[in-house]
């Protein structure tokens, strides 16, 4: 009796978050590829990636090295 009352709980478990997932808001495609679009070109100008960094700001940049000769 103890299975059956497990199965039956997981099924019951299963058909609520089928329930939830239902009840969600959902967006379409393409309403969330423009919404996309658009926040990506508002954040382009700051975007080191497209317009590289320039070395004096650079962390990663090789250090120079200072020797005598």
């Amino acid at each position: 009796m103890s299975a059956s009352s497990s199965v039956a709980a997981g099924k019951q478990k299963v058909v609520q978050q089928l329930w939830l997932e239902a009840r969600l808001n959902r967006v379409k495609v393409s309403r969330a590829v423009a919404d996309l679009k658009q926040f990506c070109l508002q954040k382009a100008q700051r975007d080191p990636l497209q317009d590289g960094v320039s070395s004096s700001t650079n962390p990663f940049r090789p250090q120079k090295v200072c020797s005598f000769l």
